[in-house]
């Protein structure tokens, strides 16, 4: 049986490890395979107090796979996922995090282009207040002769309390040189105008907040609408 993480294992190294020893052993990562006859769709919500979930994909030539999540658990909601890509494939990711009080959030993602002309689209929004803790690990490797490899990552976390923590660590790791790569991060606090501007058109401050905070997280969402409503019951939660 494999040994219980540490803070020293980089991939648990903002875990709650009192939680997740609670947990372990955890179940081995779901194992999918993708073809490109038959493309995958999974939506998460992970809203217990306690849960953690791994994935591990595999997408065959011209396959496409996209998985979308809210993360909302009330003490320690973990996504692992690891995914290959073979020539043409498509992955996309879309997660929100929202939590408050002392949950520990984290989504760690490992996207291996082991092939020429796949694609990958990652983005992670986070709403964290109290003293809660969100955490985004992602890591885009791609292989020698993976040319024409498009990965891009969008990472964003909003802190609500000062005493709220987010970290966040996009890496790429590229050993091909035709290929275009980005990854963006930032973390922040509500902006300041927008509650202004919004409260001058006679929108009260708590619906101004609200109505930003929804912007916020749906740009990861897209419309999925059961996970949008997961979310904002999420939000109402923590302001």
């Amino acid at each position: 049986m494999a040994s219980l993480p540490t803070a020293r294992d980089e991939a648990y190294r903002y875990s709650d490890h009192a939680a997740l020893a609670e947990l372990w052993p955890v179940a081995a990562p779901m194992r999918i395979e993708v073809t490109a006859a038959a493309p995958f769709t999974r939506s998460l919500i992970i809203d217990g107090a306690n849960e953690v979930h791994s994935f591990d994909i595999e997408l065959h030539e011209n396959a496409q796979a996209h998985v979308n999540l809210v993360n909302r658990a009330t003490r320690y909601g973990r996504v692992a996922i690891d995914v290959t890509l073979r020539e043409g494939a498509h992955f996309e990711l879309g997660a929100v995090q929202v939590g408050g009080g002392d949950a520990t959030l984290e989504i760690v993602t490992t996207v291996r282009h082991a092939h020429p002309n796949a694609t990958s689209r990652q983005t992670v929004r986070s709403v964290l207040a109290g003293h809660a803790t969100g955490s985004y690990l992602g890591k885009v490797a791609v292989s020698r002769g993976a040319d024409g490899t498009d990965g891009q990552q969008s990472v964003r976390a909003m802190l609500l309390d000062r005493t709220a923590t987010a970290n966040a660590k996009p890496e790429l790791e590229i050993f091909a040189d035709d290929v275009k790569c980005a990854h963006g991060c930032a973390i922040g606090e509500l902006d300041a105008q927008a509650l202004f501007y919004l409260q001058s058109r006679g929108i009260p401050p708590a619906e101004a907040k609200r109505l930003l905070l929804q912007a916020f997280v749906a740009e990861a969402l897209g419309d999925d609408q059961t996970l949008i409503d997961a979310a904002q019951a999420a939000l109402a939660a923590v302001t």
